[in-house]
Formats: structure tokens, C-alpha cells, sequence
């Protein structure tokens, strides 16, 4: 399988003033295969240590001289290191926080050395009192996979380009295709090891089998890691999200999750699931304007699943609804577009909002701003594109230019774009400077 953040790892190998390089992710999205593969195929030999099952770490790291973790690190993997020429992985970083630590003196005293290393849950671990080697490490977040790299991973490589060089009129001419492959990855999503096993030829019962292996795994480790008290509150929250989305909320309802339920009370909770990459949040804004941050209310969001795989998984959905005819797109009240949408964005790394007013109908899904511009996005999940509320703000935004995602064909109204809801991430990738 291909992963397109193994790009951005190259062109941190090619630097001169090269940091190690922190790889965040939530478990299960590929990280460790990424990396792997990485060393494997852009570096002579790899040296590799999972923090979580090796058992000396106390006296590898039990120092910071560069030398003699070298010499340790290279006993304990196996593998004699080179500078410049092995890559040192070294996973599940949380599960040793000096080990994190000790990327500070690698940066100051041993750049020489190429080192990356992997947390599932660092961000949760930050939070507990880690110290974080500012200004010493790099980092790069991965993802489950788009849906480019599902059509990568499917060998449609000449979709890909087609999409990546915005051939609408190629695009245009065979709707029916790619529409049959969106169904496919909203019923399998982007979870490496998910996609991998359907590509092999798992059929729709031991997919949704992998996906729930994978939430179990999740919520095991909601009983492992946070404390206790908060086990419940997590659980509410994440059981929450697929109601809420179907709901069509303009902001998260601490109701929903018991009566009177209040931030205060679950915004521990929240915050663990972002920390742990398994949930997205996604504010409002009061001001469609540069800088969006500036504009966000933090105490009204909206929150989504980091996968759409996972949600159809989550709430149960028959594969039959999914990959057959137009009900998931139809039903559940567009969350699954929604949701699929959002996941398609987030990697890019622009601010992303949302818009709406209490006293009012006018509501924009999303807001996002690039290098230049702000866009106002609209999410149809049919062809049935009817909306007052995206024309109304434009009208009184004349300034931007909308994109409208739905099951239509790419076309350019002037006011606005119709993307179709297969082109929306080589869209964005493609135009965010434009």
C-alpha cells in the first residue's frame, strides 16, 4: 500500500538541519509499517525498538550521552547503526517518556543520526507531566487512509491521476464509477490494516469483524489508560458522536449524553479522545474571516469519529445499506457524508470550522482557510442540492467563492463549485493556495 505521508518523510531525510521526528497517530492508522517501510526502502538498515515490549529500556536510557545510547540501541535492536545510513525507530514512545526526552540531546549533540520515533497515545502521555523536547524534534501526523490512497491501494492509479490533474471532463464522463468505489470505502474506510485484509479479499462480514476488533481495542484502552473515574464519561461521549451526527446538532449536546449533562462534567473526557486521535472537533465560528482561530467559539463544536469506516461499524450499519444503492447516502441524514468529508480535510492541516447562529437557519457545514482564501463548503450527500442557507451567505459574503460537495458533476457556477464527493480531496490538495 502506498501512504502519501511518506513524502513528507523523504524531504525530512534530504535536510540539513534534520530533527528526529516524531510520527503522532491514533493506534492502528499504520505508523509502525509506515515507518518501516520508510527505513526499508530509503536507508541501508533499520534499527527498531517498541518501547511497550522491550524490557531494558530503564538501562539503555539510563543516561543522555548520545555515544552510549547509540552503542545500547544498537545492542538492544540488533543492529549495528550508521550515520546517515540507518534510520532508529523507536515505537509506542509514550511507554518510556525518557526515551522522549532523550530526542533533545540527539538534536543538540548527535545530529548525524536519523531518528523517528512512533506514539499512539503521546498526546494523552503530554498531558500527564511528560517533558516534550520543544524546539529539539519534528513532527507529522498520520491518518487513516483518503480515499486517494484507497483507490491507490485498490490500483486505480489512473482515477488518481485523473483526479489529481482535475480532469473534470474524464472525471465527468464515468460518475458510476467512482461512485461505486465511494460506496466500497465507506463501508471499509481507511484503517490500513482493514483496507490491506479487503484488498486480500475479505468479504463484508470479516471487515466489519476487523472493524470491531478495532473499537474493542479502543475501548480497552479507555479502561487502561485514563483514570478510572473518567472510563464512563469517554464512553458516553464516544457512544455519542454517531447519534449526534444522524441528529444533524449545530453543536455537541452535553444532553444527550445524560439528563443535565454539562461541560464541565465531560470535557475531560473530549479532550482524552482528541489526545488519543480517535475523535475530531470541529468549532464554530461566529466571523467567516481570516484568522478562522480567532473566530472560534471554543465551547460550541461539533465532533466526529476519525474514521467513516469505524462509524458505519460503530452504529451497525448493514453492509447491504453501504454498498448497495444509494441509502447511505440518502439516509442517516448525510452524517456518513459529513463525516466522510471531514476526515478528508483534516489531513491537509488548514483550519477548519464550521458556521452557524442560534437564531438563525443559515448554516455553513464547514470553513476552511487556505494559504489565501476562506471557503465556505456545503456537504449534499444526493444530487438534490437545494439549499437557501449556502446562497444567503454568499450573497452576503460576496467575496468568497463557494464548494458545494455533492453527487453532481464538477461544474463551476461562478458563485460557487460543484465538487463531487469522490473529488474532494484532490480538489483541496490540489487548490489551497488558489
Amino acid at each position: 500500500m502506498k501512504r502519501l505521508l511518506i513524502n513528507d518523510l523523504k524531504e525530512w531525510k534530504k535536510k540539513k538541519n534534520r530533527k528526529p521526528l516524531i510520527l503522532h497517530g491514533a493506534r492502528q492508522v499504520g505508523k509502525t509499517w509506515l515507518l518501516q517501510h520508510f527505513g526499508e526502502t530509503e536507508y541501508q538498515s533499520v534499527a527498531y525498538i517498541n518501547c511497550e515490549k522491550q524490557d531494558n529500556l530503564e538501562q539503555i536510557f539510563i543516561d543522555y550521552d548520545t555515544s552510549r545510547l547509540i552503542r545500547a540501541i544498537s545492542a538492544a535492536s540488533g543492529v549495528d547503526i550508521q550515520p546517515n545510513t540507518t534510520l532508529i525507530i523507536l515505537d509506542e514512545i509514550q511507554e518510556f517518556p525518557r526515551a522522549l526526552t532523550a530526542l533533545k540531546y540527539f538534536c543538540e549533540d548527535a545530529p548525524q543520526f536519523h531518528i523517528a520515533v512512533a506514539g499512539s497515545l503521546l498526546g494523552i502521555s503530554l498531558h500527564q507531566s511528560v517533558s516534550f523536547p520543544v524546539g529539539k524534534v519534528e513532527t507529522l501526523n498520520l491518518y487513516p487512509m483518503d480515499f486517494e490512497e484507497f483507490l491507490l491501494a485498490l490500483g486505480k492509479d489512473v482515477l488518481v491521476k485523473a483526479l489529481h490533474e482535475r480532469d473534470w471532463e474524464t472525471i465527468n464522463a464515468v460518475p458510476s464509477v467512482f461512485v461505486e468505489l465511494l460506496r466500497q470505502y465507506y463501508f471499509v474506510g481507511g484503517m490500513p490494516g482493514v483496507v490491506s485484509e479487503y484488498i486480500a479479499g475479505a468479504g463484508p462480514n470479516e471487515v466489519r469483524e476487523l472493524q470491531k476488533q478495532i473499537l474493542n481495542d479502543y475501548q480497552m484502552d479507555f479502561s487502561k489508560h485514563p483514570e478510572s473515574r473518567e472510563v464512563p464519561r469517554i464512553q458516553l461521549v464516544w457512544d455519542s458522536i454517531p447519534h449526534q451526527l444522524a441528529k444533524e446538532n449545530k453543536k455537541f449536546q452535553y444532553t444527550e449524553l445524560k439528563h443535565g449533562g454539562r461541560a464541565k462534567e465531560f470535557s475531560v473526557a473530549i479532550e482524552w479522545l482528541i489526545d488519543a486521535g480517535l475523535v475530531y472537533r470541529a468549532h464554530r465560528i461566529n466571523k467567516a474571516s481570516m484568522p478562522i482561530k480567532f473566530y472560534q467559539e471554543q465551547n460550541v463544536f461539533k465532533l466526529f469519529m476519525l474514521d467513516v469506516g469505524l462509524l458505519g461499524a460503530q452504529i451497525g450499519v448493514p453492509a447491504g445499506k453501504v454498498l448497495v444503492g444509494d441509502d447511505v447516502f440518502e439516509e442517516y441524514k448525510g452524517a456518513f457524508t459529513e463525516q466522510y468529508v471531514y476526515s478528508q480535510l483534516v489531513p491537509m492541516g488548514m483550519p477548519i470550522g464550521y458556521f452557524s447562529k442560534n437564531d438563525s437557519q443559515v448554516e455553513i457545514d464547514f470553513v476552511v482557510q487556505t494559504d489565501e482564501r476562506i471557503i465556505p463548503i456545503e456537504v449534499k450527500a444526493t444530487i438534490n442540492v437545494k439549499s437557501k442557507s449556502f446562497r444567503t451567505f454568499i450573497n452576503h459574503h460576496p467575496e468568497f467563492k463557494g464548494v458545494r460537495v455533492s453527487m453532481k458533476p464538477y461544474r463551476d457556477e461562478g458563485w460557487m463549485e460543484n465538487v463531487p464527493l469522490y473529488a474532494i480531496s484532490a480538489y483541496f490538495k490540489n487548490n489551497v493556495s488558489s
